[in-house]
This record gives C-alpha cells, structure tokens and sequence, in this order.
C-alpha cells in the first residue's frame, strides 16, 4: 500500500531559536503544519479550498520526540506521512531532518468539523483523493 508523502524545505530563522541558540520547541508545529499543508495541495485538496467549502480541520492531539537540536541557519527538511487511510479522523506522522540526520519526530491527529466545530465526515473530493493515494485495498 502506498502511503501519502510530502516534504517541505526551511531555513531556522534567528527568531525561532532561543537564549541556548537551538529552535525553540514550539516551532516545530508551524512547520508540521506547513507540510500538511503541502500535503493537501499535492493529493489535489487544497486547505483553503476545504474552509471555503465549510470544512475544518484541527489538531486534536500532537506529540514530538526530540532526537536532535536545530541551530540558526540551519536547513531543514520536513516530511509528512499519511500512514493509514483515515476514517473519521487523520493521523500523520513527521520527520524534521538537517541532511541524514533526525532531529524531531511527531504526530498530529486531525477530525474534519464544521464551521461550528461539529463532527462531519470528509467532502467527497479528500475520499476520492485519499482512494486514489492508496489504491486499492
């Protein structure tokens, strides 16, 4: 089974380092999200054309494992992974990576909710996407 991929490029800025001169822990989620964004774009379900339908999707849960620190300067490499096909909510995981080397590893968990935060399922152009970024079964 093939599995949902999408990888980002950054540059650690000075700003998103702290007084020890690493990335300061709470970066790392912007990037996550840059690459799920990345995601969508390249399954064809583009994130704001999802808001603009009335769809939304929050994090739910999140979780990082710090291997490695990040410095000034340094580029980084963020992949995003769609390991399963989703039911109700979407489980990715992430790799952020300076060359060969790991630095952080996460998750997120995402539901698709209405514009007042009600559960709802997927429009049907993210199953479509998602049946066809896993083939068959």
């Amino acid at each position: 089974m093939r599995m949902p991929q999408a990888t980002v490029e950054t540059r650690v800025r000075f700003a998103e380092t702290d007084a020890m001169g690493v990335t300061y822990h709470g970066n790392y989620l912007p990037w996550f999200e840059m690459a799920r964004v990345a995601l969508l774009d390249q399954l064809g379900c583009p994130y704001r054309e999802l808001e603009k339908q009335g769809y939304l999707l929050p994090v739910l849960e999140t979780g990082l494992t710090y291997h490695r620190p990040s410095h000034f300067d340094d580029r980084v490499r963020i992949t995003v992974t769609l390991a399963e096909k989703p039911r109700a909510r979407l489980h990715l995981t992430y790799k952020v990576e300076r060359g060969d080397e790991l630095l952080v590893e996460g998750f997120t968990v995402h539901a698709f909710v209405s514009r007042d935060f009600k559960a709802i399922r997927p429009p049907e152009i993210v199953e479509t996407a998602l049946a066809k970024a896993f083939g068959p079964a």
